[in-house]
């Protein structure tokens, strides 16, 4: 009959099956609002016995980096970190600090991870250097950055620290329980109805712009010779530029559509930076006597530590022409590690010691950098930090135009300054560390020319 629906031996009219939708909305809606479809994500279990680390957005001590007026250079007034950020995976999301432990190769857990391709002749496709096939001698690991795939920019990392007082109402007491952990997220959806209810789920769970995400879960701390065979993971050497270093391959715990998110056609790998592997450093730096210690880095670019001077972003954004792809400057866009406030636009660039104290607070040791050199700029910084987005010539014009000021770099833009930093003499090993944190002052000790090396 027509206007009727048989549904198993049921005859509905358009009413009847309207009314019985209705029924069944109102019956599986609270269930849904109180149990929402989602996965229980690994964030969720960390949260029973680690906190996370960083500042929350809405207290990020950069909210007013556009205010020329707060960080312009005042007589009589010393120049104040303003801001540290750690980058615990090369070329993704930052995590802003208020303190930080500083070593030899840098801040503690900035960049000890990097993302790399299989690299070869031909585009290298998962199957063919999967499994015990051996790989053809022309390949090679290759670090990859948001020069090549801009979408790394968006995957989202967390560090996950141990919490006293989470552990002894777990009654963990375990090393297991006390391990740092790192966490990788970025946007998924499966197709089909799956990826309508996790679509749903994340909405209900976190808001009306909520996506469904995936999650990667990592040793923050050097794994064990036990843990490394346990986990599946190999040593292999990766090339960071024209340098080649042995680290760690964690490729096993990456999920195949994080390759697929970030549009690598070749084979992804995630290599561990190795604290017994460190790339040494020998252009613009004192020698290991003078030091007290051979300068090292890990998988920044040159230098283990960048220094920023919010007051020439500013003066540098006021030279770039605007448009809907940048409206301001950010200056998380050049991937500084210490951000300064209250010095001269471009003063920085005269400095070759610089001493960051806590003042009468006492609060910290007095740290000390050897400013290396300028930071040149490729085209990274086209790459809008918050949503991953590339301007198809911004700043890295402007740079070029008006920031070539650097005998040792023509024709290349500079801002920013490259450092090591200086320990105590007598220091060695372990020993070999301090603390900056936010707040303190800064003094310049010695001052000169700088030329960027070859």
């Amino acid at each position: 009959m027509a206007g009727l629906v048989d549904l198993k031996g049921l005859n509905l009219d358009a009413n009847g099956v309207f009314m019985l939708g209705m029924t069944i909305l109102a019956f599986l809606i609270p269930i849904v609002l109180v149990l929402p479809p989602g996965v229980l994500q690994k964030s969720d279990a960390l949260l029973q016995t680690h906190s996370l680390a960083g500042v929350g957005a809405g207290k990020s001590n950069l909210k007013k980096q556009h205010d020329t007026t707060a960080h312009a250079a005042r007589d009589g007034q010393q120049a104040t970190v303003q801001s540290l950020v750690i980058y615990p995976v090369k070329s993704c999301k930052g995590i802003e600090v208020t303190r930080s432990k500083v070593l030899p190769y840098g801040l503690q857990h900035d960049r000890i991870y990097t993302f790399a391709q299989l690299r070869s002749p031909f585009p290298a496709p998962v199957a063919d250097v999967d499994g015990g096939k051996g790989k053809n001698s022309e390949e090679y690991w290759d670090f990859i950055t948001q020069r090549q795939f801009a979408r790394l920019a968006t995957l989202v990392v967390e560090l996950w620290l141990p919490d006293e007082m989470k552990l002894r109402r777990q009654g963990l007491n375990d090393r297991a329980g006390r391990e740092a952990w790192m966490i990788i997220r970025f946007p998924w959806r499966e197709r089909g109805l799956r990826g309508l209810l996790e679509a749903v789920a994340a909405k209900i769970a976190g808001g009306w712009r909520a996506e469904p995400q995936r999650e990667v879960l990592l040793p923050v701390d050097f794994p064990s010779v036990d843990e490394v065979e346990e986990r599946g993971y190999s040593y292999e050497n990766v090339r960071i530029f024209k340098e080649t270093v042995r680290a760690l391959n964690v490729e096993k715990d990456l999920p195949e559509e994080l390759r697929l998110y970030l549009g690598v056609s070749n084979k992804l790998g995630l290599f561990r930076l190795d604290p017994a592997a460190l790339r040494e450093v020998h252009e613009c730096v004192p020698s290991e006597e003078s030091a007290g210690y051979q300068p090292v880095t890990g998988f920044q670019d040159a230098y283990p530590v960048n220094i920023q001077n919010i007051s020439s972003v500013q003066q540098f954004g006021t030279e770039i022409p605007k448009d809907a792809g940048i409206k301001k400057l950010d200056v998380l866009r050049f991937r500084p590690n210490i951000i300064l406030s209250g010095a001269p636009a471009y003063e920085e660039e005269t400095w070759k010691k610089i001493c960051l104290s806590s003042g009468t607070s006492g609060l910290y040791n007095p740290v000390r950098f050897h400013i290396a050199c300028r930071t040149t700029r490729c085209k990274l910084p086209n790459v809008d930090p918050a949503d991953g987005t590339r301007h198809a010539s911004e700043p890295d014009r402007t740079l070029r135009k008006v920031r070539n000021v650097d005998e040792g770099a023509p024709l290349k833009g500079c801002l920013g300054m490259q450092s090591i930093p200086l320990f105590d003499k007598g220091l060695s090993g372990d020993d070999l560390e301090t603390w900056i944190g936010v707040g303190m002052k800064l003094e310049v000790e010695e001052t000169g020319k700088h030329v960027a090396p070859k």
